[in-house]
């Protein structure tokens, strides 16, 4: 039997066809025909799972995740889309949860088996999901932001080496040099000094000695003295000092408002006048009587006659 060209070519293209389809299910993972079954898992949370993410039981891979997309009726809720061999059982109070599988990698999907009599899980089903992260989550979760401080300082550390070295140019390290030249001349005079301050103090011992004891006699001293006037009730002193100071206080205040004696001599005129007055007086006595003594002892054998007085006689 002869084929016509049109039966050959159609033959022909159904082959490619099929090839095709093949080869892309197996580019995909998929066997032609397919024997996986779809589950459903709802989380508010999907922490960095993505469609290349495994699921595995036990560490085993078992499927692999499909989608990832918004419930279309829950606000706020990750709907994740899984492909798992349809002969692989579990029963349906098993639970699927995120975790990490390292300390360094992305995030993978767990199927944590319930071993009991409950219905087994089916087609089209919705996993329960598990919202507790593994020990290695948790580390991860505090390794991510460390990890992220470890890359800004490093940053900042390129960036500041990167600054000086422009800092440091030919000149400025030629400068620089200098610098530490000066510094260490410095340390090595410094360090003669202490030697020849250690090489004084050395040769001088017996006077250093001498100083000190006559430091702590001083001191000695001084608190014998101030023991002394701690003993002498110096407080009492001032007591009576200070009582002494008002009584004095008080007596010049009196004598400026006249009070006694001495307040009326200093306030009262007409006393100070009769004062000087007399005292003018008795001055002209004194030298009326150093002039003419006669007038004040007339000693007469005879019984003469007394002169009467006359006041500034002319000779």
């Amino acid at each position: 039997m002869k084929l016509s060209r049109e039966l050959k070519t159609g033959i022909i293209a159904l082959i490619i066809i099929i090839v095709f389809v093949w080869g892309y299910n197996f580019m995909k993972n998929q066997s032609f025909y397919d024997k996986s079954n779809t589950y459903f898992i709802e989380y508010k949370n999907v922490e960095g799972l993505t469609t290349a993410s495994p699921v595995t039981i036990n560490g085993l891979n078992v499927g692999s995740i499909k989608k990832i997309d918004f419930h279309p009726r829950k606000q706020d809720v990750m709907v994740v889309n899984i492909q798992m061999p349809n002969d692989l059982t579990f029963s349906e109070n098993s639970t699927a949860e995120i975790y990490s599988p390292g300390f360094i990698g992305g995030k993978s999907l767990k199927i944590n088996l319930a071993y009991d009599n409950a219905p087994l899980i089916r087609d089209k089903d919705t996993i329960k999901s598990h919202a507790e992260s593994s020990f290695m989550g948790m580390i991860n979760d505090q390794l991510g932001p460390l990890q992220s401080k470890v890359e800004s300082f490093v940053i900042s550390t390129d960036s500041v080496m990167n600054n000086l070295n422009k800092v440091l140019d030919q000149d400025n390290q030629k400068n620089l040099k200098l610098s530490l030249q000066g510094l260490t001349e410095t340390l090595a005079n410094f360090n003669n000094a202490s030697r020849k301050l250690d090489k004084l103090l050395e040769n001088n011992d017996e006077k250093i000695d001498s100083v000190l004891n006559h430091v702590n006699i001083s001191m000695g001293n001084l608190a014998v003295i101030t023991d002394s006037l701690r003993q002498a009730n110096l407080g009492a002193a001032v007591m009576d000092m200070k009582a002494s100071l008002e009584s004095v206080s008080v007596l010049l205040k009196g004598m400026e408002r006249g009070e006694g004696n001495l307040g009326k001599l200093l306030n009262e005129d007409g006393l100070y006048d009769n004062l000087e007055r007399a005292t003018k007086e008795l001055e002209e006595l004194l030298r009326d009587f150093k002039l003419h003594p006669k007038r004040y002892v007339n000693v007469s054998v005879f019984g003469k006659k007394e002169k009467p007085y006359v006041e500034n006689p002319t000779e």
